[in-house]
C-alpha cells in the first residue's frame, strides 16, 4: 500500500517538460472532452484491485462495444508514482490511472500530465455530491480537481489481544498519551513483544504519514501539514506529537533498526498503525483489536480524525477519448461498483455516508464498521507544490530529532517550519 522512494526522479523529470492541463491547445481539449471511443486504463497490481477492475472492465466493455477498455496493471518500475511521471513525459500515459497519489499531483500536474475534471459540464458538482465536504482537500491551488478522491484506508492503532493478555492487559488503556506510554511500557516489561509499536523508522518522505501525521491530525483536530500556504506543524500540538514519539523511541519502546517483513504480524510489536486492507493480511495470523490513534487529552473517538492514506483516479492529457474517459470514470466510481469494490478490498470508498449506504455489507463483516466510520474524518496530505520535497524535508528533521535523538525536538521542528515555507511559496 504505501509509496516507494523513487518518485524523487519525478520531480526532476518534472522540470523539464512544459506546464499545461492538455496535450494540445484549448480547441484540441475542448475537441478531447467531447470525443468518445476506446481507452486505456491503468490499476494497481494488488490481486484484490486487479479483481475488482476485471470485472468492472467487463461490465463496461458489455455495454460499449464501440468503447472498449482496455485495461492493465501498472507497469513495474522503482514505484508507481515514477513510472507514471514517465508515461507523462513520454506522451503516452493511458487515460485513467486508478492509483494516483494525491502527494504527486501537484507535480503531474505541473508536468502538464493531468486534465482538470472541472472541464466536464458535471465534473465538480460529481466530485462534490459523491465524496461531500472531504472533497475540498482535493483540490489544487487553483481550484480545479485534477483528482477524483476514490478511496481512503483511514490509518488506526491496531493491538495484539494475546500480546497484551501476556501483560495483564485485558482493556487496553491507549487514548491518551500517558495511557498509551505506560500500557507500552507495561507490554515491554512483560516481554510479551520486543517493543510496544514498529513505525518504519526509515527517511522516506511518505513514512511520516504512518507515525507523526496520524496522530498530528488527531491532535489538531483534522489540520494539514500546510494551510493556507503556511506550514503548521511547529505548532504547540505539532512538538506534543514529536514528543510523544520521542518518548516511545528514548524509552525503547519503538525501535529505530530498520524492520524487514511485518513486526506485528511476527509478535515483535504488540501493536501497529495501519488501515482496513490489512484485516485480510492479518487473519488467521494475528488475534487483533483496535482502537482509535490516541491524543495527549484523551478525546472521544467520534471526535478523531486520522490519515487517510487515499489512492485517487485522475484523467492524463494524452488521453484522445475524454468523453468516454469521462464516463467511465463515473461508471467506476458509481455507487455499484463502489460497494463492489468495498466488498472485494476493504477499502472504504471516499463517498459520503459509507456506513449507511453500504450498511448490508458491514452488517456481515463487522471488523470493517469502525473503519467506515473513521473514513468520515480523515485527512489527506496537502495538495501543494513541492510537496515531496515538503515531506522529505519534514522527515529529516523528524528522523535526525524524534527518531535518533541528535537535536531538541522543538527546535528540529521550527528549523524545518522555516524551510518548508519557503518551499511553499515557490510554484
Amino acid at each position: 500500500m504505501k509509496l516507494q522512494a523513487g518518485l524523487l526522479a519525478v520531480v526532476l523529470a518534472g522540470s523539464l517538460v512544459a506546464c499545461g492541463d492538455s496535450g494540445g491547445g484549448s480547441g484540441d481539449a475542448d475537441a478531447a472532452a467531447k470525443a468518445r471511443g476506446p481507452i486505456t486504463i491503468w490499476y494497481s497490481n494488488n490481486a484484490e484491485e486487479v479483481a475488482w477492475g476485471k470485472q468492472m472492465v467487463a461490465a463496461w466493455n458489455a455495454q460499449h462495444a464501440d468503447q472498449k477498455i482496455t485495461a492493465q496493471e501498472i507497469p513495474t518500475g522503482k514505484s508507481s508514482e515514477e513510472v507514471i511521471g514517465a508515461a507523462i513525459t513520454a506522451g503516452n500515459a493511458p487515460c485513467l490511472i486508478f492509483n494516483t497519489s494525491p502527494a504527486s499531483v501537484s507535480q503531474f500536474q505541473k508536468q502538464g500530465g493531468l486534465v482538470p475534471l472541472d472541464s466536464f459540464p458535471d465534473g465538480k458538482s460529481y466530485i462534490e455530491d459523491r465524496s461531500g465536504d472531504v472533497a475540498q482537500q482535493y483540490k489544487s491551488t487553483d481550484g480545479k480537481y485534477y483528482q477524483l478522491p476514490w478511496k481512503s484506508n483511514p490509518v488506526m492503532i491496531f493491538y495484539n489481544k494475546k500480546a497484551f493478555a501476556k501483560a495483564g492487559i485485558t482493556t487496553p488503556a491507549l487514548s491518551t498519551y500517558d495511557d498509551f506510554l505506560a500500557t507500552s511500557r507495561k507490554v515491554v516489561a512483560a516481554k510479551a513483544a520486543k517493543v510496544a509499536i514498529y513505525p518504519a523508522p526509515s527517511n522516506e518522505f511518505y513514512q511520516s504519514w504512518f507515525d507523526f501525521y496520524p496522530l498530528y491530525a488527531a491532535e489538531t483536530g483534522g489540520k494539514q501539514l500546510i494551510e493556507n500556504g503556511k506550514s503548521t506543524f511547529a505548532s504547540d500540538e505539532g512538538k506534543k506529537v514529536a514528543q510523544f514519539w520521542r518518548t516511545m523511541y528514548q524509552d525503547k519502546l519503538a525501535s529505530p533498526e530498520k524492520y524487514t517483513g511485518d513486526a506485528f504480524v511476527d509478535g515483535t510489536s504488540a501493536m501497529a498503525v495501519v488501515g482496513p486492507w490489512a484485516i485480510a493480511t492479518y487473519k488467521g495470523k494475528v488475534d487483533w483489536g483496535v482502537v482509535p490513534v490516541p491524543t495527549s487529552s484523551g478525546k472521544p473517538a467520534s471526535e478523531i480524525h486520522t490519515f487517510s492514506d487515499a489512492k485517487n483516479v485522475a484523467m492524463y492529457s494524452a488521453c484522445k477519448n475524454r468523453g468516454t474517459a469521462w464516463d467511465v470514470l463515473k461508471f467506476a466510481t458509481s455507487k455499484d461498483q463502489d460497494g463492489k469494490f468495498l466488498a472485494a478490498t476493504g477499502q472504504m470508498p471516499l463517498r459520503k455516508d459509507v456506513a449507511t449506504t453500504y450498511a448490508d455489507y458491514f452488517a456481515k463483516n463487522p471488523d470493517y464498521k469502525v473503519f467506515a466510520d473513521q473514513a468520515s474524518r480523515t485527512v489527506e496530505v496537502p495538495n501543494v507544490a513541492n510537496s515531496i520535497t515538503i515531506w522529505q524535508t519534514f522527515r529529516d528533521a523528524y528522523s535526525k530529532s524524534v527518531i535518533f535523538g541528535q537535536q531538541d525536538v522543538g527546535q528540529a521542528l521550527d528549523e524545518a517550519a522555516q524551510k518548508v515555507d519557503q518551499l511553499v511559496k515557490q510554484s
